[in-house]
């Protein structure tokens, strides 16, 4: 149980609290007791590997943290955080979400002194006025982090506990199987990853009768094949982060390494669907708690290697047409049309980015990388808007309703596609360095909506677009799909179109073209 105070209200993981308590989120006051439920989890074995890793720590992010921050305030490798939350350098953190934190003892000299000031009255909403007055929010967000900690520590004791009464045979069989993983990398491993004895035998056979009914059509590949089709998976058959290319009965493929999880997820909704704008997985191998999974090949890799590169070095790629960025933008609508409207249930793809985008060798575009992917269920039992706790996903993306709130619809989706027209558009990354000394960096939708804001928008929009492809654009069509982005990223969720509304006027556009 914990003390909440009034001023509680500002956080906004009370949303998915007041679920499981009696009180209203606009009514707390100092004294309410309510239920704050923690992750409970222990180190995998990998992480014990690693990291030497016996406990795994909650902690609730204070405003101001970043993951290097948490992990020097706990004394821990920076690498250890990421690995065991799923993020990478790139992911944004948000105030009041857990993070699980790798310990190989329990803390005993914690340094909060490395935390950022407590940001000041102005820049929290104001609480409504309480029967009792308002209270310290600094004193607030210590009780709370204090609160938070001891209850972590008695977690992580329980685990250590549960973990040591183990029998030795099992313990045994964890240890033969801690064996040297192929090759490092960025691994996306998944939410439905195995726990820690999923090197032991019997219980990695449980996971695998999990997801059977997802395997079934797809092709089992043994992992000497695997090894003999990437070069035992060498730096030179990397396309990169944890993705190698090979070749598997003479077809080209690209084989994806998940390290110690089960891609359940991303298996379940890449079976169920069929379109020529996502990527098709062909087959999979299990070994040593590892899943691999083999998709198409995509010759010409991911769109942010295209809009980035840079045009002034020797070997640069050629400048992405007009007419190539049209059709990009069609592929993708296409996709995600055919993912909101087409698919019994519906999905959110949820991770849309330009990275998640891959060329083929027509220049034709496939989304990829599904392991975030979720049925759209609006609403929840009780006629609420659908939310999550765990807010993930890369900066400059992410729509407002669900940075701040969790709240996940089909418009998520429509938001991180707006700001991917916008990148087709400019050749500029979602989130690029800003030449303000205000501020360190600009959000590309955030331009946008300056450029539109201005007396003559024609010209700002010139300037706004890519410059690499000169004015070899139509400026009026240029103009049409600006503000078919400008109408994705809009701040209210209700006020974007539909996906299958952005493909029809985007489809036009493309005929256009064709005159």
């Amino acid at each position: 149980m914990a003390m909440a105070s009034n001023t509680y209200q500002g956080l906004t993981t009370c949303q998915a609290m007041m679920s499981q308590n009696r009180f209203e989120a606009q009514n707390l006051h100092t004294g309410d007791e309510f239920q704050v439920p923690l992750r409970c989890a222990c180190p995998t074995a990998e992480q014990e590997r690693r990291y030497g890793a016996q406990f795994l720590l909650y902690y609730v992010v204070i405003p101001g943290d970043d993951v290097p921050q948490i992990a020097d305030m706990f004394g821990v490798d920076t690498q250890s955080v990421l690995d065991a939350n799923e993020l990478n350098f790139d992911s944004t953190i948000f105030a009041f979400s857990p993070i699980l934190v790798p310990l190989q003892s329990v803390p005993i000299n914690i340094n909060f002194s490395l935390h950022s000031p407590v940001p000041s009255p102005q820049s929290i909403p104001q609480p409504t006025p309480s029967r009792s007055g308002n209270s310290s929010k600094k004193g607030v967000f210590v009780g709370v982090g204090v609160l938070v900690l001891v209850l972590s520590l008695i977690f992580a004791w329980v685990c250590f506990l549960r973990r040591s009464k183990k029998p030795a045979a099992i313990v045994s069989n964890e240890k033969k199987g801690a064996k040297k993983d192929p090759e490092s990398g960025e691994c996306e491993t998944l939410a439905g990853s195995y726990s820690n004895s999923s090197q032991n035998p019997k219980s990695w056979s449980v996971t695998l009768d999990g997801i059977v009914g997802a395997i079934k059509s797809l092709t089992v590949y043994k992992f000497a094949e695997l090894e003999k089709a990437t070069d035992k998976f060498s730096e030179a058959n990397k396309i990169k982060g944890s993705v190698f290319r090979g070749e598997l009965n003479g077809d080209k493929v690209a084989i994806k390494i998940l390290k110690g999880g089960v891609a359940s997820e991303e298996i379940n909704v890449l079976k169920q669907i069929n379109h020529s704008n996502i990527i098709r997985l062909s087959g999979y191998c299990i070994h040593e708690g590892n899943t691999y999974l083999i998709y198409e090949f995509a010759e010409k890799e991911s769109l942010d290697i295209w809009l980035s590169h840079d045009q002034s070095e020797e070997n640069s790629l050629p400048v992405l047409g007009w007419r190539q960025r049209v059709q990009i933008a069609c592929n993708i609508a296409d996709a995600l049309n055919y993912l909101h409207s087409y698919v019994n249930p519906p999905y959110i793809h949820k991770n849309l980015k330009s990275s998640n985008i891959v060329l083929d060798a027509n220049y034709k575009a496939k989304i990829t990388n599904f392991g975030l992917a979720r049925t759209a269920e609006n609403r929840s039992e009780n006629g609420e808007l659908r939310v999550t706790q765990h807010v993930i996903g890369t900066h400059g993306y992410l729509a407002p309703e669900y940075l701040e709130h969790g709240v996940m619809t089909l418009k998520l989706d429509v938001f991180a596609f707006g700001v991917l027209l916008l990148e087709l558009l400019s050749g500029k990354p979602a989130v690029f360095p800003s030449e303000n000394k205000r501020t360190a960096y600009n959000l590309l939708f955030m331009v946008m909506r300056k450029v539109f804001e201005g007396e003559n928008v024609r010209e700002e929009l010139m300037g706004f677009m890519d410059s690499n492809m000169g004015n070899e654009y139509p400026l009026d069509l240029a103009y049409s799909m600006a503000q078919l982005a400008l109408k994705c990223v809009d701040q209210d969720m209700n006020s974007r179109p539909s996906m299958s509304e952005v493909s029809m006027i985007l489809s036009k556009i493309y005929s256009s073209l064709e005159c």
